[in-house]
C-alpha cells in the first residue's frame, strides 16, 4: 500500500514552476517582457498545492479509518512537524537575521509566522516580505482541524454522513467570500490602494481559501471508500485530465479581472475543481501522467517545498549580484540564472535541513506505522 504515485510528482513540479514564474513577474523584481503572458495565471499553482495536500493528507487518515486503525494525533502531528517546521523555521530565521535576504522592505511581526496567523490582516504593501508563507498558514490550519473533525465524526457516529459536512464547508466558503466582498472590501474600493484590501480580506484568509483542500478531501474519500466507483472513473484518466484543463480555461477567463465580484466569489472553487479533475487524472492508471515516470519532475517535486520557501529571497539576491556585474536583470538569461540559484538553494536546504529531520522522524515513529502512509508523502 506504499505505491508511488508519479503523476502527483508531475503536478507538484508544475505547481512550483507556475508559482515561481508568477512571483518572478511581480513589481519587486525585473523580468523579461514576455513573461507576464505565460505567468499571469501562475498564482493558481498554490491552489493546485491545496488540492494535492487535501488529497494526500486525508488519504492517509482515510486509509487508517478504512482499515480500523485508530488515528494517532501524536503520529500525525509528529509527521507534519518534522516535514514542515524545521525548514520553515530555518528560512524564517534567515529572513529576520539577514536583512539583505528580504525581497521587500519590512517583515510582519515574528509571532505571526510562529503562530501561522500571518495570512490574517496581512498588509502586503508595508509588510509584504515573505508574504508567500500565507499559504503555509492555510495548510497548517487544515492539518490541525482535519484529524480533529474526523475523530469527532467517528466518536459521534456521523462519519458516514460526513459528506454533508464537506458540502456545508464549501457553501460557507461562498458565504464568507460574499461577506468579505460586501462588508470589508467594497467600502474601501474607492481607496487608491484598494488592491491591498482585496488581498487582505478576500485572497489570504483561510476561511476564503478552503475550496481546493476540500476538493482534495473529496477525491480522497472516493479513492479510499468507494473503490468500485473509483475503478469506473479511473478508466478515463486522460478524459479527466482534459476535463480539468477545460475547466481551468474557463477559470482563466473568469479570473482575467482577478478582483471582480464573480472572480472573487466563484474563482477559487472553479480553479480547485479544475485542478481536482487533473489530480484524479494523474492518479488514474490509464492516464499519461500516471504512466510517465520522470526523474526530472520527481527531482523538482522533491525540492518544491524548499523552492517555495526561499525563491523570492534568492531571486532578490541573485538579481542584486547580477546588477553589480552590469548584467541586464530583466533578460531571459538573468531569469535562467535565478532559476538555477533557486534550485541549488532548495537542494542545499533539503540536504542540510529537510533530509536530516526526516531521518529523525523515523526515530519517533515505528517502521510499521510509517509504512501505513498511503499514498506516499513527499
Amino acid at each position: 500500500m506504499d505505491k508511488k504515485l508519479y503523476g502527483l510528482d508531475h503536478l507538484r513540479a508544475f505547481a512550483i514552476c507556475f508559482v515561481f514564474l508568477f512571483h518572478y513577474q511581480v513589481p519587486v523584481f525585473d523580468y523579461p517582457e514576455w513573461l507576464p503572458t505565460i505567468a499571469k495565471f501562475g498564482w493558481t499553482g498554490v491552489d493546485l498545492f491545496f488540492v494535492l495536500s487535501g488529497f494526500l493528507i486525508s488519504s492517509q487518515l482515510f486509509f487508517q479509518i478504512k482499515n480500523g486503525i485508530k488515528i494517532s494525533f501524536k503520529d500525525f502531528f509528529v509527521k507534519r512537524f518534522f516535514r514542515i517546521l524545521p525548514a520553515f523555521w530555518f528560512v524564517t530565521a534567515i529572513y529576520y537575521l539577514f536583512p539583505f535576504f528580504r525581497e521587500r522592505e519590512a517583515l510582519p511581526s515574528l509571532w505571526k509566522f510562529l503562530t501561522f496567523t500571518q495570512n490574517f490582516d496581512l498588509n502586503l504593501q508595508d509588510f509584504g516580505t515573505f508574504s508567500h508563507a500565507w499559504s503555509l498558514c492555510v495548510e497548517e490550519h487544515f492539518y490541525l482541524l482535519l484529524p480533529l473533525f474526523l475523530c469527532f465524526l467517528l466518536k459521534t457516529k456521523f462519519f458516514n454522513k460526513s459528506y454533508w459536512l464537506l458540502i456545508i464547508f464549501i457553501l460557507l466558503g461562498f458565504v464568507f467570500r460574499f461577506y468579505s466582498w460586501e462588508k470589508l472590501y467594497i467600502p474601501l474600493i474607492e481607496n487608491d490602494n484598494s488592491w491591498l484590501y482585496w488581498y487582505k480580506y478576500i485572497y489570504y484568509p483561510t476561511y476564503n481559501r478552503l475550496d481546493g483542500l476540500l476538493i482534495g478531501v473529496s477525491i480522497a474519500a472516493i479513492y479510499q471508500f468507494l473503490p468500485e466507483l473509483w475503478n469506473k472513473i479511473s478508466k478515463y484518466g486522460n478524459v479527466l485530465l482534459l476535463i480539468g484543463l477545460l475547466i481551468l480555461v474557463g477559470a482563466y477567463i473568469l479570473c482575467i479581472e482577478e478582483r471582480s465580484f464573480y472572480s472573487s466569489l466563484f474563482g477559487f472553487p472553479v480553479i480547485g475543481l479544475g485542478y481536482g479533475f487533473v489530480v484524479m487524472g494523474a492518479i488514474s492508471p490509464e492516464s499519461v501522467l500516471y504512466k510517465w515516470n520522470s526523474k526530472t519532475t520527481t527531482f523538482i517535486a522533491g525540492l518544491s517545498y524548499g523552492i517555495y520557501l526561499t525563491h523570492k529571497g534568492i531571486i532578490h539576491i541573485t538579481q542584486e549580484f547580477l546588477a553589480s556585474l552590469d548584467i541586464d536583470t530583466s533578460s531571459t538569461f538573468s531569469m535562467l540564472i535565478c532559476i538555477l540559484t533557486s534550485v541549488a538553494t532548495a537542494y542545499l536546504l533539503h540536504q542540510i535541513i529537510e533530509k536530516p529531520f526526516m531521518k529523525w522522524r523515523i526515530r519517533f515513529l515505528s517502521k510499521k506505522k510509517l509504512l501505513l502512509e498511503f499514498p506516499k508523502m513527499p
